[in-house]
């Protein structure tokens, strides 16, 4: 069994798979006056099951035919109409609307708004937000077979399809004139579909399996003290998302932490110990493609755990530490065709010392941040990076982590395309 979506095949074996493609994106969705809007409230749904993030932008037209308040609720999210909101003088910005947006769905398309989109007429928030995009745009046209058919509807398409925009060919069936033909709005499951199989075509990183871990690791002292350090897990996460974003299947090993990783494409094994995290990372390294070695992982551990809680008027002089497993010296050492990328965080020769590390645990490349930057490294949401390889030094400046991700994942993708 198949669907047919315009000109592309499914098998319907492919499309659970194919869903995962939609997880961590942001999708701008534009609705317009027609009487298939209605279908945009279960598009709304849909892309949300599939783990998208979606914001509405609704023409003038289209809140004659549902309201703003359904699609904000099922969008979890306010919903854009006007330049300024008339209440507050508050400006809806387009500019920061577009660039938030990983694509942009018009659905349904009504004949008006693609003439307007064909010619560069530029009089709603929707338009304006078109005009200023820089990310894929999709177009699902919904109208009567007639204007369907119409010949100046047919010169647009083609254009628009000459601009770039992709074109979601409606399907055949009842009309909303009575007429059955071309012309209705391809239904929403097809819609979420068509995309997600587009996305994977696109990715960089399809076919890639990558290792990423994340956090910290703690050394039992006995059953309820233990040695730790206080990262957060936060940046092993975020290159998680963005790994899975660009294609790649993603093994997440992490140590203690309270977050949360949304895409099915990321399977995630929680460790406590640094022995744990070696364990999983020597299972799954030998197949990754990808390595990234995120985890502050403890370098010392208490030689003997105390099988029972030491009690405080028994005292404890000292703790006697043994080195623990060198994770990322033994994937270096051991390195196939794997990228290999380390992090270092330093308090002083930060870059002396990145460069020694990215040499001695032969990797590809090391991303250093130090803890005397302000808002960076533990616990922050924010980081200030440096990415080094053999031949070249990028620094960045402090921006968030998931920003961080995306820097470093464009890294990833440059090198594995050198492989």
């Amino acid at each position: 069994m198949h669907f047919v979506i315009g000109r592309l095949v499914l098998p319907i074996t492919f499309l659970n798979f194919f869903l995962t493609m939609l997880s961590g994106k942001n999708i701008l969705l534009g609705v317009t006056g027609s009487i298939a809007v209605y279908k945009s409230a279960f598009l709304v749904r849909q892309l949300i099951k599939s783990g998208a993030q979606v914001k509405v932008i609704m023409t003038p037209a289209a809140k004659e035919f549902i309201t703003p308040l359904t699609l904000s609720t099922l969008s979890q999210n306010p919903v854009f109409s006007e330049f300024s909101v008339s209440n507050t003088g508050e400006w809806n910005n387009h500019v920061e609307l577009a660039l938030w947006a990983d694509l942009i769905l018009i659905a349904p398309a009504t004949a008006d708004t693609i003439a307007k989109m064909a010619t560069g007429i530029c009089d709603n928030l929707l338009l304006a937000t078109y005009l200023s995009a820089k990310c894929n745009v999709y177009v699902a046209p919904a109208m009567d077979l007639d204007m369907f058919k119409h010949a100046t509807t047919q010169v647009n398409l083609k254009k628009l399809a000459s601009f770039g925009n992709t074109i979601i060919l409606p399907e055949n069936g009842e009309l909303a004139s009575g007429l059955i033909g071309e012309g209705r709005m391809a239904e929403p499951d097809n819609i979420v579909e068509f995309l997600s199989a587009q996305l994977k075509k696109k990715a960089p990183l399809i076919g890639k399996k990558a290792l990423v871990t994340a956090g910290p690791t703690y050394e039992a002292i006995d059953p309820v003290r233990f040695i730790g350090n206080n990262s957060s897990g936060k940046m092993g996460f975020a290159l998680a998302a963005e790994l899975s974003k660009q294609g790649a299947d993603v093994i997440l090993v992490c140590g203690p932490n309270n977050l949360r990783s949304n895409s099915s494409s990321i399977k995630r094994i929680d460790v406590v110990s640094s022995d744990e995290m070696h364990a999983q990372c020597m299972k799954y390294a030998k197949d990754s493609d990808i390595t990234i070695m995120t985890a502050a992982v403890s370098d010392f551990k208490p030689a003997k755990k105390q099988a029972e809680k030491i009690k405080k008027e028994k005292g404890l002089n000292e703790i006697s530490l043994v080195a623990t497993k060198d994770i990322l010296s033994e994937l270096g050492k051991n390195k196939n065709r794997s990228l290999l990328v380390g992090f270092a965080l330093e308090t002083d020769n930060e870059l002396a010392n990145a460069k020694k590390k990215l040499h001695n645990k032969n990797l590809d490349f090391i991303v250093l941040n130090s803890l005397r930057d302000q808002n960076s490294a533990f616990g922050h949401d924010t980081n200030k990076i440096t990415i080094i390889d053999k031949k070249e030094t990028k620094k960045f400046e402090l921006m968030s982590k998931d920003l961080c991700a995306v820097e470093i994942v464009k890294e990833v993708i440059r090198k594995v395309k050198r492989k």
